[in-house]
């Protein structure tokens, strides 16, 4: 069974050493969505997700030590705006650079299909370690993550429990969650993410 979400990734580092990844999907396989995986300081991963079904869903595909069901709402203005549980986020992106403008020059009907997605795994490691295009997920589920634009994050500022996780930096270390990271320097993906899941399993 191949499962497709279609929206946008940020990924975003702080100066606590807390590094945050949000997922917005307005379209999914569980209807418009958005989660945050959050990485803290101590090496402590944990998900923020609006449902029981997605946080299961994405609990099996990554890796967490704590899956929190919370409200989780994005606002997309000239900022970004996003509240999930004890976390407050808001971010500003930059115009898009040199390899922002290449992915766009890409068709996006050939940018989502796995085939190029997986051809393109290794320039993308090459070009942004860390990074990885295509890998196995948990549960023997394999992704592909097909990248149709990117922006650079501006500014941003994020709050955990009302205490504030400090100034926005590179995402140092990379987060653990799944096969890579995102990119170093805090970003923003447009992204086609293709799931596939074994027949034996229901999501």
């Amino acid at each position: 069974m191949r499962l497709r979400f279609d929206g946008w990734i940020a990924g975003i580092g702080t100066a606590s050493g807390t590094r945050l990844v949000l997922g917005h999907w307005p379209r999914s396989p569980f209807g418009p969505v958005s989660d945050v995986m959050v990485e803290h300081a101590d090496g402590r991963r944990v998900l923020l997700a609006p449902s029981a079904e997605l946080g299961e869903f994405i609990a099996a595909t990554y890796g967490f030590d704590e899956v929190n069901v919370v409200p989780v709402t994005v606002h997309r203005d000239r900022d970004w705006t996003v509240t999930a549980g004890p976390l407050a986020l808001r971010f500003t992106t930059g115009p898009r650079r040199a390899l922002g403008r290449l992915l766009r020059a890409v068709p996006p009907g050939i940018a989502r299909q796995p085939l190029w997605v997986r051809a393109i795994d290794l320039p993308a490691r090459l070009v942004m370690p860390g990074v990885r295009t295509h890998g196995s997920a948990g549960n023997g589920r394999r992704e592909w993550y097909g990248v149709q634009d990117l922006h650079p994050v501006a500014a941003a500022t994020a709050a955990w429990d009302g205490a504030g996780l400090g100034a926005f930096t590179d995402v140092d270390p990379p987060v653990r969650f799944g096969f890579g990271s995102t990119p170093r320097h805090p970003a923003l993906a447009r992204v086609t993410t293709t799931v596939d899941v074994p027949d034996t399993m229901t999501i």
